[in-house]
């Protein structure tokens, strides 16, 4: 089912908190994802005799480093994106859906305030919370802004707030690790329910190259408790996050390793089948221009099983299933 209620929601939080579980978030910007996500939830509970097992499914939207809710459909308006979002969601998880016996909740993550205004002002009725991103203007502007958010829409909706920004693995800059002081700060200072700390990694990272400092979140923790909330796993390995609970995180947004990780395992399918996906003249062309190899000809013709949209995504849709069942595997013991 649903929740949005925030009552419900931050009974969620609590009960997650007595399991000792870190709740993962797993973002979408397509149909495949999503289910991908629920798929895999379904599994868990299948595998360990429980049901209504939090979920949280989640996507951005204006916000410049990646926007995924506008992704969510071709035309790239970001209204129609938001309807169609949160409709598969519903569709798929209200009382009637195949995905009624878990807890699905719907995550609004890093909505800017400033160009995700309409959004902000707008019905967060179906929503069980929302990242409030002011991390990208100065310490004590970011801390007045949550707080008025909060102060106007925290009764309504579990609220999560940007203490520092988390920076773009594709750019030059990296910010410091987050202070226990100033976690401490800005959570007393904006009422927010849960923080995002910044404690090493980054967004749409390219490898797990990147350290997680544990003790730094534990620091946090001694200031605010069990509020943490961590971006950017997937510039780290599974190995260093599994102890997160102990650490004071209590929710991990994960994206970027599900497309990363699942899109070599399609470029392989793929080049397997070459014939029966493009056809014999078309991979003797790549041959001939050297991309492919006499190996690919195995196949004597194309073939519908192959060259379908639905090849494809079941594809990355059974990929996807796996990484998110790790999570689950990983978080809820």
């Amino acid at each position: 089912m649903i929740i949005s209620e925030v009552k419900a929601v931050r009974e969620e939080y609590q009960k997650a908190r007595e399991r000792r579980w870190v709740l993962p978030c797993i973002c979408t910007e397509n149909l495949t994802t999503t289910e991908a996500i629920l798929k895999a939830a379904k599994d868990y509970q299948q595998e360990h005799s429980v049901k209504n097992i939090p979920v949280i499914i989640a996507a951005t939207c204006l916000y410049d480093h990646r926007s995924q809710i506008p992704n969510y459909t071709h035309t790239r308006d970001w209204k129609t994106g938001l309807k169609l979002f949160t409709n598969d969601i519903k569709a798929l998880a209200d009382e009637n859906g195949y995905y009624r016996d878990l807890n699905v909740m719907i995550h609004l993550d890093h909505i800017q305030h400033d160009l995700d205004t309409e959004l902000l002002e707008g019905d967060l009725s179906d929503y069980a919370s929302i990242l409030y991103d002011a991390s990208g203007v100065p310490f004590e502007e970011n801390i007045r802004k949550t707080a008025a958010f909060v102060e106007k829409r925290g009764g309504d909706i579990l609220v999560e707030g940007a203490c520092d920004e988390i920076v773009d693995a594709t750019g030059n800059v990296h910010n410091e690790l987050t202070s226990p002081q100033k976690a401490k700060e800005y959570a007393e200072r904006t009422g927010v329910d849960l923080i995002v700390a910044n404690l090493g990694t980054e967004h749409r990272a390219t490898g797990k190259q990147l350290q997680y400092h544990g003790d730094v979140a534990r620091s946090i923790k001694a200031e605010i408790g069990e509020k943490i909330v961590l971006h950017g796993t997937s510039s780290v390995t599974n190995e260093q996050v599994r102890g997160l609970f102990d650490d004071g995180v209590i929710k991990v947004n994960v994206w970027t390793a599900l497309e990363r990780d699942s899109a070599p395992v399609l470029f392989e399918e793929m080049i397997k089948n070459a014939v029966k996906i493009a056809g014999v003249e078309k991979v003797e062309e790549l041959i001939a221009a050297g991309y492919l190899t006499e190996k690919a000809k195995e196949a004597v013709s194309n073939n519908i099983g192959y060259f379908t949209t639905v090849f494809r995504q079941d594809v990355i849709y059974r990929n996807m299933e796996k990484i998110v069942k790790d999570y689950f595997d990983m978080w809820y013991r």
